[in-house]
């Protein structure tokens, strides 16, 4: 047979395109003798978890920490089938005031990482958004879950018990190895980290290698200050208490309650079928004493006048009962200093005001970009070029993180103002604007709820609540004093936001494409997508 024209450019291109994919591959081959180990390709995960057997051998992965951010690591990648040895202080039920309420972001995340089954059987709370009050009126603010299955939306429960589901889940897994004990310090030789040094549960001290140590132990961790500059601030305190109210819910069921009080809010939310916390913020670094009776008098005669008539009963009665605890809240911007053979995650590398309960969704998005970062390698021994493949995770993370932190950071601010008339009116702006309703309030609640992490709409409406104020103070007709005032609520604005901003990375907040780390993990990740996808 006799081969045409156009035929002898077809099998001339498929001959050219045979040779073109060998030589790349040699090429890849040789780069690949420099570079971190791949996992063989299309197979998404390195083994199947339920034929990985322990063995006496040194462990993948040492996770230090087993709150939010280190079950659902350690879960994770043991699922792509690492051997991960978790080590954890206090294995018991954690017994926390903060940490009990998780936005629909960090819900979508939990799905993401299979382990949504977490909030099932611990009698915690569907939330569907937030009603705040201010001087008698109120507005409330639904999450814009329209889009979404009817079990999409916010939890909230007693935190020790999501944490225990959490552990349960990850230790449900063959390959995960979870112990009591307490890490004292980082095995470091040469500047990269080997393992950890640690006291187990009998006290004994013990020495554990692996070729990646991942540290989440938590807001008091004595290891950041290894893998990170750490600057944390303290800037408020929480006062807590568990109400029971007579029919066990809220005046608005299934929503979060913010009141607008001086000179800071209070919030109250569902934590069981029967229970309803309530955080009271008292800014600065003290507060009244509670051993000695002066914060029951400050909560009495501060707060208990500022509260709507439906809670107020309730409040003064635990009040009286005496159960009240604090707790800190800190804040520390992401600042990390990249170590060969470790790596910070949760609260221990970064942490905002929890205010809006975003703290569980930064760390749940974070061990999903991890994962997906870690999910192709084949193995870590390779530390240096780990550490360079990880690199993009720092931005990588910042659509997620650098919005639920500027925004936690600024609206504390903003319903926290301070004694000058500029600062009154931008919250009296903030709240007008939310009670708007339809645009008005679903940006701003969407960009809260994690599910638009979008730090350029945040900006966006951050100071479209400005220009909002301005507006009121200027109509009908404007006049000298009033002018001036718009200026300084303007003025103040920009010192609310700026700083964060500056903190999280003008950079990588707004313009991730320019950072060559970002667009190499970038891909990464959209390759593991693609394989979630198809499994």
């Amino acid at each position: 047979m006799e081969f045409n024209i156009l035929d002898q450019y077809i099998l001339g291109g498929f001959i050219a395109f045979v040779v073109g994919l060998i030589l790349l591959r040699r090429l890849l081959e040789k780069r690949g003798k420099n570079t971190i180990t791949k996992a063989p390709r299309g197979s998404g995960t390195l083994k199947n978890p339920e034929n990985v057997v322990w063995t006496d051998g040194p462990p993948d992965v040492v996770v230090v920490g087993a709150g939010v951010a280190g079950s659902a690591l350690a879960y994770s990648l043991a699922k792509d089938g690492r051997l991960v040895q978790v080590i954890e202080r206090d294995l018991s039920q954690p017994d926390r005031i903060v940490g009990e309420l998780l936005q629909p972001g960090g819900y979508l995340k939990l799905v993401e990482l299979g382990m949504e089954e977490c909030v099932s059987g611990i009698d915690s709370q569907q939330v569907y958004g937030y009603t705040l009050y201010k001087d008698g009126k109120y507005a409330k603010l639904t999450y814009p879950l329209q889009e979404f299955s009817s079990d999409v939306s916010g939890r909230s429960f007693h935190h020790g018990r999501f944490i225990q589901r959490l552990r349960k889940k990850a230790a449900s897994l063959p390959n995960v190895r979870m112990e009591q004990g307490t890490v004292t310090s980082l095995i470091e030789e040469k500047g990269t980290v080997k393992g950890v040094k640690y006291k187990n549960k009998d006290g004994q001290d013990v020495k554990t290698y692996a070729p990646l140590t991942i540290v989440c132990d938590g807001c008091f961790s004595n290891l950041r200050k290894n893998l990170c500059i750490p600057q944390v601030n303290v800037v408020s305190h929480f006062v807590g208490m568990v109400l029971n109210l007579e029919n066990g819910k809220l005046p608005h069921p299934n929503h979060g309650h913010v009141i607008l009080a001086n000179p800071s809010p209070v919030l109250f939310y569902p934590v069981s079928s029967t229970e309803v916390r309530c955080l009271v913020d008292v800014p600065g670094q003290k507060m009244p004493s509670i051993s000695n009776g002066d914060m029951a008098k400050y909560l009495k005669a501060k707060v208990a006048p500022q509260l709507p008539t439906e809670l107020h009963d309730a409040f003064i009665n635990q009040i009286e009962k005496g159960d009240i605890r604090s707790m800190p809240n800190r804040s520390m911007p992401a600042s990390p200093l990249p170590t060969p053979g470790a790596i910070l995650l949760g609260d221990a590398f970064n942490m905002r005001h929890p205010l809006t309960g975003g703290g569980m969704t930064v760390a749940l998005a974070d061990v999903v970009v991890l994962r997906d970062l870690l999910r192709p390698l084949e193995d870590f021994s390779n530390a240096a070029a780990l550490t360079k493949h990880l690199e993009s995770f720092y931005t990588l993370r910042k659509p997620v993180a650098a919005t639920i932190n500027t925004l936690a950071g600024a609206l504390y601010k903003v319903l926290s103002p301070e004694p000058d008339q500029a600062s009154r009116e931008m919250r009296e702006a903030c709240f007008d604007y939310l009670s708007l309703g339809g645009m008005f309030s679903e940006g701003p609640i969407a960009l809260l709820s994690g599910l638009n992490p979008r730090p350029m709409s945040l900006v966006a409406h951050f100071f479209a609540v400005a220009v909002y104020g301005v507006g009121r103070l200027l109509l009908p007709f404007p006049s000298p004093k009033r002018t001036l005032l718009g200026v300084r609520l303007l003025l103040s604005a920009y010192g609310i936001i700026f700083p964060i901003v500056k903190s999280e990375g003008v950079r990588q907040m707004f313009f991730p494409i320019t950072i060559p780390a970002y667009n190499r993990g970038a891909s990464v990740v959209m390759k593991s997508a693609m394989f979630d996808m198809m499994a």
